[in-house]
């Protein structure tokens, strides 16, 4: 694990702002934390530079998109080898159908998010992206009605 810097108030205020809102200007960025700019461009360097961002994306209405549905799909390998769990995440990272995944404890060994454009999508997916694939055992889908999302709290552990 890469060592982090120690984050002051500062750091965790521009932090937090940027997962509100990343296109921020560095002048409202720098007021809204209540520092110069010049000395939030230097932070945003240096945050930058030590790896505490990984990107900067946009949030689409997956409407636009063509896609109707989300899904989570639990996945059972039917060995928790080295080999067939790299073999499972490699394969299912490469489906353009998922947005995340999630190697799990518990009776599942993968929780695999997943956007399609409807029903006959899902059961498209579900056989030929996973239950087709020697290392899986068992998949469960569950249909996501509602999803509620934010940034980590940079003063969750305060």
């Amino acid at each position: 694990m890469t060592d982090f810097p120690t984050l002051d108030r500062t750091d965790r205020a521009i932090i937090a702002a940027l997962q509100e809102n990343a296109r921020l200007s560095n002048k409202a960025l720098a007021a809204h934390v209540g520092i110069a700019p010049s000395t939030c461009s230097e932070r945003m360097r240096r945050l930058e530079t030590e790896g505490a961002f990984t990107g900067f994306h946009a949030v689409v209405d997956p409407r636009v998109l063509g896609i109707g549905l989300h899904a989570m799909i639990a996945v059972r390998l039917r060995r928790h080898a080295a080999d067939e769990v790299e073999a499972f995440r490699f394969h299912a990272a490469n489906l353009p159908e998922v947005i995340s995944i999630s190697h799990v404890t518990g009776a599942n060994d993968f929780l695999v998010r997943v956007a399609v454009r409807d029903a006959d999508h899902l059961r498209d997916l579900a056989v030929r992206g996973f239950t087709t694939m020697q290392e899986v055992d068992h998949i469960e889908t569950a249909l996501i009605f509602e999803h509620v999302g934010k940034g980590i709290l940079p003063d969750l552990l305060d």
